[in-house]
C-alpha cells in the first residue's frame, strides 16, 4: 500500500519516508502542494500526509481541491504551528487528522493505524434543508441560487446543523463537535456563533431556520425555516 507525504522540509519529509518505508509501506515524497495533487490525481494513495506551510498550494487549499473533486483519501496534516483554530481550519477543509511538529513517529504511526481501520468511506455530496444547501465537496453553501460566504468555523456549524436537521443539539454537543477538543471557554461562543449563522443564512433571506429551544439548545429546521 502506498503512502504519499506533502512536505517541503527534505529533512522531515526524508526521515517520514525512511521510517514509512521501514514498517513495509510504499512511500512517494513530494515538496510542494501543486505536485501533491498531481500525484493524488494519477495514483491511489491508503494516506496522505500533508503539512500546511507549502509552496504553491499550502496543505489547506490540497485538502480543498481534493474534496472538491471528491478524492477521499484520508488526510493527516502536519504543521508548525499548535492552535485550536489551525486545528480547526484543518478538520473544515477536509481533512481526517491533525498532528503537530515535531512528533513522535510512535504517535504518527498510531493516527496512520487509526486513519487505516476509519478508512475512506463514501461522504454525503449535499446536505440539503429546503433550498438551504451545503455542498462538502465543493466547499459551497447556497440559500436557493444564491452563495453564501461562511467563515470555517460558520461552515463547520452550520453543516453538523444540517447532518442533524430537526434534532435539538445542546451547546455542550455543538462544541465537542465544532470547536476542539480542548477548548477552555464559555459556552457562550455558541450563541455567538449561532448568530452570526443566522445573519448569513437566515436574516438577508427572510427566514428563520435555526430554532432556539430554550434550555436544550438549538435546532435547525428541516425544511430549511
Amino acid at each position: 500500500m502506498r503512502i504519499l507525504v506533502a512536505d517541503d522540509d527534505p529533512g522531515i519529509a526524508e526521515t517520514v519516508r525512511r521510517m514509512l518505508v521501514a514498517e513495509g509501506w510504499s512511500v512517494d515524497v513530494v515538496g510542494d502542494g501543486v505536485t501533491a495533487l498531481d500525484q493524488l490525481a494519477s495514483f491511489d494513495y491508503a494516506i496522505a500526509i500533508v503539512d500546511i506551510m507549502m509552496p504553491g498550494r499550502n496543505g489547506y487549499e490540497v485538502v480543498r481541491a481534493m474534496r472538491s473533486r471528491e478524492d477521499w483519501t484520508p488526510v493527516l496534516m502536519l504543521t508548525a504551528k499548535d492552535g485550536e483554530y489551525d486545528q480547526a481550519d484543518a478538520f473544515d477543509m477536509g481533512a481526517d487528522d491533525y498532528l503537530t511538529k515535531p512528533f513522535s513517529f510512535v504517535v504518527l504511526m498510531a493516527r496512520i493505524r487509526a486513519l487505516m481501520r476509519r478508512g475512506a468511506p463514501a461522504r454525503p455530496a449535499i446536505l440539503r434543508a429546503g433550498d438551504l444547501l451545503l455542498d462538502p465537496a465543493a466547499h459551497i453553501v447556497q440559500r436557493g441560487d444564491t452563495v453564501v460566504a461562511l467563515t470555517p468555523r460558520e461552515y463547520a456549524l452550520l453543516e453538523f446543523l444540517l447532518r442533524n436537521k430537526g434534532v435539538v443539539r445542546s451547546k455542550t454537543a455543538i462544541l465537542d463537535a465544532v470547536w476542539d477538543l480542548h477548548y477552555a471557554g464559555s459556552e457562550n461562543v455558541v450563541e455567538v456563533y449561532i448568530s452570526y449563522l443566522r445573519q448569513r443564512i437566515d436574516v438577508p433571506f427572510g427566514r428563520a431556520s435555526i430554532e432556539t429551544v430554550r434550555g436544550r439548545g438549538y435546532r435547525l429546521a428541516d425544511d430549511g425555516g
